[in-house]
């Protein structure tokens, strides 16, 4: 059985145009930055975007995450990881690994993007070199990813990287204007197929 908080992760993980890593002290205001330019789409399908928070409350996130990136406690808020644009430094979005079972193990990942970066590949990138950091570091036997099924550009990452469709889970899922929605459920079991990408971590 593994003991999470003994497990040594090496970060960052690198791929040609982008830097994943652990949010640090500090991160806050430029995190808050990212999501106040992007919070018209994030209110619309991420649960945790109901209201905007402000910087103090992003810096208070950022330190948790960071302090779980030590102990890595299967609990809120999990492993976040900031991505950054490899040229500028610039903060275009964030993904990670939630919902961790390390009996297994497996996880879920999600993901957000800036809404000025949007179109240009970065985000299938992202989450093509998290999903081999998991399997490849992380040692899991499965990872997942949930969306909502009207959200056309989050379905579309597990499509191009070739993530199973498990199935729809009908009428579970509460939209931000009140209606019910169907959540669709993704999942990898190993790296077969997995579009290459170079990394380095």
């Amino acid at each position: 059985m593994i003991n999470p908080t003994l497990l040594n992760l090496p970060m960052p993980i690198t791929t040609p145009r982008l830097i994943l890593r652990p949010p640090q002290v500090g991160d806050g205001a430029i995190l808050h930055a990212a999501i106040v330019e992007s919070f018209e789409e994030l209110h619309r399908f991420m649960p945790w975007a109901k209201e905007l928070q402000s910087i103090e409350q992003t810096e208070e996130y950022v330190r948790h995450a960071a302090a779980n990136w030590i102990v890595k406690r299967a609990e809120d808020p999990y492993l976040p990881l900031l991505i950054f644009d490899r040229s500028t430094e610039e903060l275009i979005g964030a993904t990670g690994y939630h919902h961790i079972n390390w009996d297994v193990p497996c996880l879920e990942t999600g993901y957000w993007l800036r809404t000025s970066r949007t179109g240009e590949g970065l985000m299938t990138e992202a989450v093509n070199a998290q999903t081999r950091y998991a399997f490849e570091a992380l040692k899991i036997n499965r990872i997942a990813i949930t969306c909502d099924i009207t959200n056309i550009r989050s379905k579309s990452i597990p499509e191009r990287l070739g993530f199973h469709l498990e199935g729809t889970l009908k009428n579970n899922r509460l939209a931000v204007n009140g209606s019910i929605t169907d959540t669709l459920v993704f999942a990898r079991y190993n790296l077969d197929g997995l579009p290459p990408l170079e990394i380095t971590y």
